[in-house]
C-alpha cells in the first residue's frame, strides 16, 4: 500500500508545464519545509489569494501549479507530468521516429504542392539549382539556432550559478555538435529577461542579445518580441492557407458529384473539424494526427507523382531560366516550404534524446535531406508536366472524371487538415500565456479559457482565409514576408553576436553570413512586393 504523497511544483504555459525551481518558492514554504521533515508543504491559502492549483509566481507571467499523486511509481519523474483538460497525466518524451515524423508534417504540406508553381516562376534549370540551395542554406541556418540555443543554455546555468551580477564566467563556444565548450573568461551581466526552460527560438535570440556586446544587450527584449510575433505571424499564416487548400480539393470534388457550393461555404464547414484537433494541448498526443496525416500525404504523393509522370511534353516546351520579375515569387514560395524552423527548438526539446536531433545522422539532417529532394522532385514534374497551366497546388491539376485523382484530392486535404493542429500549436504556445498573465479569468478558470482562446484563434484564420483569392500569391506573401525573417535573418545574426562575444569572429563567418542576410533581405523586399501586386490585381 502506497503511504506517500508526493507533491510537485510546476510553471509554464499550459501544455508545458515544468518543475520550478525550489529555492524561487517563496520563503514561508522553506520554514514549513523544516518542520515536516524536509518536504515542501504548500502554505494555507489566505483570502483573496488565487486558488491552490493555480498561483502566479511573483516577476514571471507563467504560473505555479501543485498537483498530488496518490500514487508513488518508481522511476517516473513528477516533474515531467503534463496538465490536461482530463487532469494530471503523464508526459511523453517522443521517440526519434515519432520526431522525424513531426518534422515530415510540419513541412511537408501545403509548400510541396506549391512547387510546381514556383518552378513556372524559376525555370526548370534555375529554379533546380535554387531549390536545392534554398533548402541548403534553411538547414545550415537551423543548425546554426541549434547550436547558439546550446551556447546560451551553457552560459545560461553558469550566469545562475555564478549568483552575482558581475560575476566572471566561463565564455563558450560551439564544437560544431550543438555543444558548448570553455574558451576564455569574460564578465557578463545577467540580462534582463524572462525565459523559459529549455530556451525557445526567440529565448536564444534574446540571450545571444542579451549577453552580447553591449552596444546590443538593450535590444534583447524587442527580439524576443520581434521573434515571437514573426512566429505567430507565420504559424497562422500557414493555417490561412490551410483553410483555402483544403476547401479548393474538397469543391473540386464536391463539384464532381453535382454538389455545387460556394468555395467560401467549403471554408466555413471546415471550422469544425479543424477546432476538434485544435484544441489538443500536447505535442506527444498530436503525434497520433501526424501518423494518419503522414499515411495520407504519403499516398498522395506517390499518386500524384503518377499522374505528373503521364504524357510528359518534351522538356524544350519549358523554360529553363525563368523571366527577372518572376524570381522573387519563386523565392516566396520555396522559403515558405522549407520554412520550418519555428519547430526545430519545440521538436528538440520534446525528444527523449535530445542529441539525436541535431547530430550528423539525426532527425535534422536525414529529414531535412529527403524534404529537399522531394520538393525539388516535385516542383520539376510538375512544372514539367503541367507547364504554365501549373496552379497554386498540384492537386488542382489533377483529372476531374477520376475515381484515383479524387482519391488523392481527398487524402491530401485530409492530411493537411489534420496538420493544421501542429502548426497552430506552436502559435498558440506563444500567444496564450501572454494572454493568461493579462486576464484575471483566464487564471481563474485556465483550461476552459484556453480553450476558448484556441476555439477563436481558429475563427480569426478562417475569416481571413476568407478574404484571400490567390492561394500561389498568398503563400508567396508569407514566405516572402514572415518565413525569410524567421530562416534567414534571425541565425546569421545571432550567429555573428555570439562569435564576436566569444571572439571567434572570422572572415569567412562574416562572409557567409553577410551573404546570407543580403539575399534574405532581397527576396525579403522583391518577394512581398510582387505578391501584394499579385494579390491586388485579383480584388
Amino acid at each position: 500500500m502506497p503511504v506517500a504523497i508526493s507533491v510537485e511544483d510546476y510553471y509554464a504555459p499550459p501544455g508545458v508545464y515544468r518543475a520550478i525551481d525550489p529555492d524561487t518558492i517563496a520563503s514561508n514554504g522553506g520554514a514549513e519545509a523544516a518542520t515536516n521533515g524536509g518536504a515542501k508543504v504548500s502554505p494555507a491559502p489566505q483570502d483573496g489569494d488565487p486558488p491552490m492549483e493555480l498561483q502566479q509566481v511573483a516577476g514571471d507571467m507563467r504560473y505555479h501549479t501543485r498537483h498530488h499523486h496518490h500514487r508513488e511509481r518508481p522511476g517516473h519523474d513528477y516533474a515531467e507530468d503534463v496538465i490536461t483538460p482530463q487532469g494530471v497525466q503523464p508526459h511523453h518524451k517522443t521517440s526519434y521516429a515519432e520526431t522525424m515524423m513531426h518534422l515530415f508534417k510540419g513541412n511537408i504540406g501545403t509548400g510541396c504542392y506549391a512547387m510546381g508553381d514556383a518552378f513556372k516562376n524559376g525555370g526548370l534549370l534555375l529554379a533546380t539549382v535554387l531549390t536545392l540551395f534554398v533548402g541548403f542554406v534553411c538547414v545550415h541556418c537551423q543548425h546554426v539556432l541549434l547550436n547558439c540555443a546550446a551556447l546560451m543554455q551553457a552560459r545560461k546555468i553558469q550566469q545562475e550559478r555564478a549568483n552575482d551580477p558581475q560575476a566572471p564566467i566561463t565564455v563558450l563556444e560551439s564544437n560544431g555538435n550543438g555543444k558548448a565548450v570553455e574558451k576564455q573568461k569574460e564578465s557578463v551581466p545577467v540580462p534582463a529577461i524572462t525565459v523559459s526552460e529549455p530556451l525557445d527560438f526567440a529565448d536564444t535570440v534574446a540571450l545571444c542579445f542579451a549577453y552580447g556586446p553591449p552596444a546590443v544587450r538593450p535590444w534583447a527584449p524587442a527580439m524576443k518580441n520581434a521573434v515571437n510575433i514573426f512566429i505567430c505571424v507565420t504559424q497562422l499564416g500557414f493555417c490561412c492557407i490551410y483553410f483555402v487548400f483544403i476547401s479548393s480539393n474538397f469543391k473540386q470534388i464536391a463539384d464532381r458529384y453535382g454538389l455545387v457550393l460556394d468555395v467560401h461555404l467549403h471554408m466555413a464547414l471546415l471550422v469544425v473539424p479543424i477546432v476538434l484537433t485544435s484544441i489538443i494541448t500536447k505535442l506527444k498526443f498530436l503525434s497520433y494526427c501526424s501518423l494518419a496525416a503522414n499515411v495520407f500525404m504519403t499516398l498522395g504523393i506517390g499518386i500524384t507523382f503518377y499522374y505528373a509522370l503521364q504524357e510528359l511534353p518534351p522538356l524544350g516546351e519549358r523554360h529553363f531560366v525563368g523571366r527577372l520579375e518572376q524570381l522573387p515569387l519563386f523565392y516566396g514560395t520555396a522559403i515558405f516550404a522549407f520554412e520550418g524552423i519555428a519547430l526545430v527548438l519545440p521538436l528538440q526539446n520534446e525528444m527523449k534524446h535530445p542529441a539525436d536531433f541535431g547530430k550528423a545522422c539525426g532527425v535534422l539532417n536525414i529529414g531535412s535531406t529527403f524534404i529537399i529532394l522531394l520538393f525539388t522532385a516535385f516542383g520539376f514534374v510538375g512544372y514539367w508536366r503541367w507547364g504554365e497551366a501549373v496552379q497554386g497546388s498540384l492537386t488542382l491539376n489533377l483529372p476531374d472524371n477520376e475515381m484515383l485523382a479524387e482519391s488523392v484530392k481527398l487524402m491530401i486535404a485530409t492530411g493537411v487538415l489534420l496538420g493544421y493542429a501542429l502548426q497552430f500549436f506552436v502559435a498558440i504556445m506563444i500567444m496564450w500565456p501572454m494572454v493568461e498573465s493579462r486576464v484575471a479569468l483566464a487564471r481563474k478558470h485556465p483550461v476552459r479559457c484556453e480553450m476558448v482562446f484556441r476555439i477563436m484563434m481558429v475563427l480569426v484564420t478562417f475569416l481571413i482565409a476568407e478574404c484571400v483569392p490567390n492561394l500561389g500569391a498568398f503563400i508567396s506573401l508569407i514566405g516572402a514576408f514572415c518565413s525569410s525573417s524567421l530562416a534567414l535573418m534571425f541565425p546569421p545574426v545571432i550567429e555573428l553576436i555570439v562569435a564576436w562575444t566569444n571572439g571567434t569572429l572570422g572572415v569567412w563567418l562574416v562572409v557567409k553570413n553577410v551573404i546570407i542576410l543580403l539575399l534574405a533581405f532581397l527576396g525579403f523586399a522583391t518577394g512581398t512586393y510582387e505578391s501584394v501586386s499579385a494579390l491586388a490585381k485579383e480584388f
